[in-house]
């Protein structure tokens, strides 16, 4: 079998997702598990989405809105942008799927800061281009370094911000520099899928820099973790619209199930849900901070709703004994990164049952 897949296929290491709170308590026997693994909403889903939903559940024979024309249309009154503009997704994960098959082939390079969001390399892989890795400096995006690495073979530059799953965030004149600098036949991916966490004033607008000149920019956003709508699977990206009609030339039809733009569409004008999950996260860490501060654990601070911690061990052998305590994180030994855990905020309980368990775990590898 293994003779007939290509070999860029073949060399693929499938993404690792969060484990499942099901299979965690089928394979251990427990209840009650809590999960702070996958920078979820520990709120839930917006009110509005879920009647949304419910309201729509009567045409579930009915195929979707293929154009979307609904919530693009919101979109792009919310942002101020043309709606042809904007293009919905399957997430936001399915955005970054359609620049690199819209712009990749063999022979091309795309630059990936490393550490940042795994899906990037494994996108660029299924079509042959060339990952250029560049590593982060002091856990933060090195757009020196990136710069470095262009050649004329760079089509993609991938920049996460904030970035996954170091949480820190680009100041925006550093970024204009850095964007000012880029030749003018490259597509820059802005992934912005924890934009809305970013407090005001630290960092750049990613539709800033979309223009209908080169340096191409695609801006990727999603729905599912500040709007709560992680199971839902939707997200959208904002460009020229240029750049917008290819996307559309190799999209799926119907890519975004009705379920899905009704949820999106109610959530997009819950202000109130919106502004609940920024203090969630806002007091959540204030908290975590100060009872990793009192067990003397080195962590790094955020711009979003999750962060790294350093632990003393191989970061496996903290995720293992976290889960027999019931509590699901990241181990971040697939990001290069084998002495640091990765945590989102939860509600106050969980996050006052995860430090509970994190003092009892440590106190067996100290």
């Amino acid at each position: 079998m293994s003779r007939l897949v290509p070999p860029h296929i073949a060399a693929i290491d499938p993404y690792p997702p969060g484990k499942p709170i099901e299979e965690l308590e089928r394979e251990l026997g427990i209840k009650d598990s809590i999960k702070l693994a996958s920078n979820e909403n520990p709120l839930g889903p917006s009110p509005k989405a879920v009647a949304a939903v419910r309201e729509k559940l009567d045409g579930l024979h009915r195929y979707p809105d293929g154009s979307g024309y609904y919530l693009r249309r919101r979109i792009a009154e919310k942002l101020g942008v043309p709606m042809e503009a904007v293009v919905i997704g399957n997430g936001s994960n399915e955005i970054l799927e359609l620049v690199i098959r819209t712009f990749v082939r063999p022979g091309l390079d795309v630059i990936i800061p490393n550490p940042s969001f795994l899906v990037y390399r494994l996108a660029v892989q299924t079509v042959g281009g060339t990952v250029v890795s560049v590593p982060l400096k002091d856990f933060t995006i090195d757009l020196d370094g990136i710069l470095r690495a262009v050649t004329d073979r760079t089509r993609l530059i991938f920049i996460n911000n904030p970035n996954n799953p170091t949480g820190t965030v680009l100041p925006k004149t550093a970024f204009t520099d850095f964007f000012r600098a880029l030749p003018a036949d490259v597509v820059v991916v802005i992934d912005e899928a924890y934009i809305e966490f970013a407090p005001s004033g630290s960092t750049f607008d990613g539709l800033d820099f979309v223009s209908a000149q080169g340096p191409w920019v695609v801006t990727a956003r999603t729905f599912s973790k500040a709007y709560g709508l992680a199971g839902l699977r939707v997200g959208y990206g904002v460009m020229d619209p240029a750049v917008a009609a290819f996307l559309h030339r190799v999209r799926q039809p119907f890519n975004v199930s009705t379920l899905a733009q009704a949820a999106a569409l109610a959530a997009l004008d819950d202000d109130d849900f919106l502004e609940r999950s920024r203090r969630v996260v806002r007091e959540g860490l204030e908290y975590l901070y100060r009872g990793l501060d009192a067990l003397g654990v080195d962590y790094l601070p955020t711009h979003t709703n999750f962060f790294l911690i350093a632990v003393p061990v191989d970061a496996k052998k903290i995720y293992e004994a976290m889960l027999r305590e019931g509590v699901i994180l990241r181990a971040m030994n697939a990001y290069g990164l084998d002495r640091h855990i990765r945590v989102n905020v939860g509600l106050p309980e969980e996050n006052e049952r995860f430090l509970k368990a994190f003092a009892k775990v440590l106190e067996q590898f100290t």
